[in-house]
This record gives structure tokens, C-alpha cells and sequence, in this order.
């Protein structure tokens, strides 16, 4: 009992600051809460002992449930966020505090949700964790499954965006999809000019550590020569597919999911590569197999 009421105490210590880690991530007051209430189901099912950082395991969990939950609005395609703060406002048949709904609006703004609406559910997690709350790449890398360097661009890509100040033009579905068909095709067909036209100069590829014990010659990579270099000729078994919502690879062999390729995308060239191979992710993973 004694255990469970220290938990408790901890928890709401950090209620205030999850909450509003959810509703930046979401921007949804009833779906933020519903992230905070299963971090707290998920804290009541763990090891507590062996937290160190109540705080930040606390915020992790949250981030990576939101990130669940981003990325299945993408994958139903559903509108994400409440009704604008004044129409939630003038709807009286919901039972709100008005008071702490325009708090709650007051410190992210209405106009920087919408902005956040239209990044991808790895772009949003990694900006709202490094701009606003100023977490590490390397410990928000985990959450998203990226490398730090692919996490960095990510945030940098939101940045840009949420600023207004994008010097490359944005890259739509349509687009991110040609260029992932023309770096499988250069790379089946070893056509090294044609894979440094979609690669950015300063492409980093990463692999996770199950990538790199399936193969020791596997190590990150910088630079679009070394890149192209290494996917010269390859990747003939892999499909390009929808990877979380997102656009990327993936390689089976007899049914059997064993990488998957994260592409992070930097206008119209590709911008880091990240290798994953960790069974535990794979076995969650949701993607969908695109035609060629």
C-alpha cells in the first residue's frame, strides 16, 4: 500500500507536465488525458524499483503512446484535433472547464497546433520533445526508432516548417514516393549517378545493433558517396512501403519481416536512412506493401 500511494504522489508530481506534453503532441484535450491515464496504468504494471528518472520515464512512456496514437490517425486518416478552442467553448453540451481549456490553448496556440497537424508523427514528436521540453536527440531517438542524426533532421524539418522559413520546397506523398521508387530502382540496378540524385550530401545511414549482428560489414554511414557506394547493387529484396503512415523499405525473406528501411526526408532528397532489425519492433509494426 505504501508503494502504491508513493507511485500515486509521483505521478501527479508529474500530471501537470504530462498533460501538457500529450496535448502539444496531440492537441486533443481528451485524448491527451487518455495518454496521461495509460502512462499511469502502464507505471502501475512496471518495475518501479527500477526507475531512476521518474520524470523522464514518465515522459517517454507518454511521448511513445502519443506516437501510437499519431500514427494511427494517419493510418485511418481521421481529422485529429478537437473543434477550434471557441467553437469547444460555445459547445455547451460538453461538459468543460472554459477556464482551463483556454489555459491549455493559451500555452501551445492555436495557430502552432495547426501548424502541427501537418508534420508526420515523427517529425511532431521529435520537435515537441527537443523544442519545447528540450530533451536530447539520443533520448528522444529511442522513442521514435530513429537514429539521433535522422532525429535531429526531423526536428530541423519541423523547425523550418512551424517557422514559416522552409528553403526547399515541401515534399507531397506523391513526390516522397517517386523518390523512394528511384532509390530502389538506382540500387538494383547499381546506377551510382542515379542514387546520388535522390541522396542528400550529408546522408547518414544507421543501422540498430540487431542490423549490424546480422551483418558486421554494416556500420553508419556519412555522406552521399558512401552511402550510394553501399546500396550499389542491393537491395533487391526489398519492397518500398507505408511504415507506420511513413515511406520507406522493407526486406523479408519467405514471409519473414527482417528490416525495414526508415527514410527521413529533406525536400526532394533523402536525408538519413536509418536500419532496423529489432525484433521486438518488428513484431509491432504496422506497414503496407506499395506497388513499385
Amino acid at each position: 500500500m505504501e508503494e502504491k500511494n508513493w507511485l500515486a504522489g509521483e505521478f501527479e508530481a508529474n500530471r501537470a507536465h504530462l498533460a501538457t506534453v500529450a496535448y502539444r503532441m496531440l492537441g486533443s484535450r481528451t485524448e491527451a488525458d487518455d495518454a496521461v491515464q495509460e502512462a499511469w496504468l502502464r507505471l502501475g504494471r512496471c518495475d518501479a524499483d527500477a526507475i531512476d528518472n521518474m520524470g523522464g520515464w514518465l515522459t517517454t512512456v507518454v511521448a511513445r503512446i502519443c506516437l501510437d496514437m499519431l500514427r494511427s490517425r494517419k493510418t485511418r486518416r481521421e481529422e485529429p484535433f478537437d473543434l477550434p478552442v471557441h467553437e469547444r467553448l460555445a459547445d455547451t453540451s460538453k461538459a468543460v472547464d472554459p477556464e482551463q481549456e483556454v489555459a491549455f490553448a493559451d500555452s501551445v496556440g492555436v495557430a502552432l497546433l495547426i501548424v502541427l497537424q501537418t508534420l508526420a508523427p515523427a517529425e511532431r514528436v521529435a520537435f515537441v520533445l527537443h523544442d519545447m521540453f528540450d530533451l536530447p536527440f539520443d533520448d528522444i531517438a529511442p522513442i521514435i526508432n530513429r537514429s539521433s542524426a535522422a532525429t535531429r533532421q526531423l526536428a530541423s524539418r519541423a523547425r523550418r516548417r512551424v517557422q514559416g522559413t522552409t528553403d526547399v520546397p515541401e515534399t507531397d506523398a506523391a513526390h516522397k514516393r517517386t523518390i523512394v521508387n528511384a532509390f530502389l530502382a538506382a540500387s538494383r540496378l547499381g546506377d551510382l549517378n542515379a542514387l546520388l540524385a535522390v541522396l542528400d550530401p550529408q546522408v547518414v545511414f544507421t543501422p540498430d545493433a540487431t542490423a549490424m549482428r546480422y551483418n558486421p560489414s554494416v556500420r553508419e554511414l556519412r555522406g552521399a558517396s558512401a552511402v550510394a557506394e553501399t546500396f550499389k547493387g542491393r537491395a533487391q529484396a526489398a519492397q518500398p512501403a507505408l511504415i507506420d503512415g511513413e515511406f520507406g523499405l522493407v526486406v523479408s525473406v519467405a514471409g519473414d519481416l527482417r528490416v525495414v528501411l526508415l527514410l527521413t526526408f529533406d525536400g526532394d532528397k533523402i536525408a538519413a536512412i536509418d536500419a532496423v532489425a529489432d525484433r521486438d519492433y518488428l513484431d509491432h509494426l504496422q506497414y503496407e506493401l506499395l506497388e513499385p
